[in-house]
């Protein structure tokens, strides 16, 4: 039974550098990684000891995080930065949110953005949740739909497509190209807390790894594209007080992940071909 390509988000390992995070996903099984690249910390020898323990793992990077576009801002360093370093580790994709509250500037900001991301040999995709200004599948369809560049794509999040009132069923019938990735994770069917407090509080800790809680990822999964890349998001206090070394945390996650998926595909109606 061959099983997607399975990521370790960065978000598993908050405070990790770039080396740490990849030496994490090679130790811990993984065949991709995805990396947080901080523009102020980030040098050229992080890129090179990332490079040399990917190679060395025969691992790729799935993603590179988080361009955030700002109010106003169609371009910046940071945003540029962070392109450029996905570049040099052959990064597949750059995850992006948006807070600024203007669609059309948000549209102007993502369409140079995708075109920064082409020529980078990566595709730009945008998150939709709570606690940023594009808080719905909806508006991030119509921004990613109306710039409609190739290299622009929509990020789903188990999680953050549940707390933005959606469910799997709103993905049926889109166009698979919009969605290269996602990011899955388990959490209770409801956040504690309806305000972006608890609903960052929710993304930062509540997590948990597939098949422990309560969302609907076998209906997600089978709405979105089969066989696409997963990208473990699964940030999770739980997870960090059980299992303090990073490997050992990464590895666990895996492990369930992979449980769950055996039983999700050995289910022939979910097999799609």
């Amino acid at each position: 039974m061959n099983l997607p390509l399975i990521s370790l988000a960065s978000g598993i390992l908050p405070g990790c550098d770039g080396p740490a995070t990849a030496r994490a996903a090679v130790d811990g099984g993984y065949r991709a990684v995805g990396l947080t690249v901080d523009p102020t910390v980030w040098t050229d020898t992080t890129t090179r000891e990332v490079n040399a323990i990917v190679a060395d793992g025969s691992i790729e990077v799935l993603d590179v995080e988080v361009v955030v576009i700002q109010p106003g801002q169609a371009e910046s360093p940071e945003s540029e930065r962070i392109i450029d370093v996905g570049a040099a580790l052959g990064a597949s994709h750059v995850l992006i949110v948006s807070d600024d509250p203007n669609p059309d500037n948000t549209k102007r900001a993502f369409e140079h953005l995708c075109r920064r991301a082409e020529q980078a040999g990566m595709r730009a995709v945008l998150e939709f949740l709570m606690i940023f200004q594009v808080n719905s599948l909806e508006a991030a369809l119509e921004i990613v739909t109306d710039v409609a560049h190739p290299a622009g794509g929509v990020l789903v999040d188990a999680l953050h497509l549940q707390r933005c009132g959606h469910t799997p069923a709103d993905l049926e019938g889109l166009n698979a190209h919009l969605f290269p990735y996602m990011q899955l994770c388990d959490a209770p069917a409801k956040v504690a807390q309806a305000d972006p407090t608890g609903y960052l509080a929710d993304a930062l800790d509540a997590r948990m790894a597939p098949g422990e809680a309560g969302l609907p990822l076998a209906d997600l999964l089978d709405a979105l594209p089969a066989g696409i890349p997963l990208s473990l998001e699964v940030r999770s206090k739980h997870y960090r007080d059980s299992y303090p070394d990073f490997a050992a945390r990464g590895r666990a996650i895996r492990e369930q992940t992979e449980r769950f998926l055996a039983g999700y595909l050995s289910n022939s109606r979910n097999l799609k071909g």
